[in-house]
C-alpha cells in the first residue's frame, strides 16, 4: 500500500513537473512545450497504471467499453424528431414565461401607479 502511494505522489510530482517545465521553456516553440508537458502526462500514467488504483481504473474503463457497446443508439430519424420537439418546447415554454412576466409588469404598474 505504501508503494502504491508513492507512486501516485510521484505521477503527480512528474506532472507539476512538466506544468512547470511548460512555462520554464516559454520562450521555445509551442511544440516543444507540448511535448514536454505530454511526455510527463504519459511516464505520470505509466506510473498511476501501476498501483492499485491504476487497475481498477484500467478495469472500469474496460467495463464501461463493454457496456457502451450495449446501447441501442437512436436512428437518425429519432435523434432528429426529438431534437425538433426540444426546441418546440424551448420556444413554447420562452413565450409562456414572456406572457407571464409581461402580465405581471403590467399589475405591478396598475398597482404601483
Amino acid at each position: 500500500m505504501t508503494a502504491d502511494k508513492l507512486k501516485l505522489i510521484l505521477a503527480v510530482l512528474i506532472v507539476a513537473g512538466g506544468i512547470g517545465g511548460f512555462y520554464y521553456f516559454g520562450d521555445k516553440p509551442d511544440l516543444i512545450r507540448v511535448a514536454v508537458m505530454l511526455a510527463a502526462v504519459v511516464l505520470a500514467v505509466i506510473f498511476v497504471a501501476q498501483t492499485e488504483f491504476g487497475r481498477n481504473a484500467w478495469e472500469f474503463t474496460k467495463g464501461s467499453r463493454l457496456e457502451i457497446r450495449k446501447v441501442i443508439w437512436p436512428t437518425r430519424k429519432e435523434t432528429m424528431q426529438v431534437t425538433l420537439i426540444v426546441f418546440v418546447m424551448v420556444i413554447l415554454v420562452a413565450v409562456y414565461m414572456w406572457v407571464i412576466d409581461w402580465g405581471l409588469h403590467k399589475i405591478v404598474r396598475v398597482v404601483t401607479g
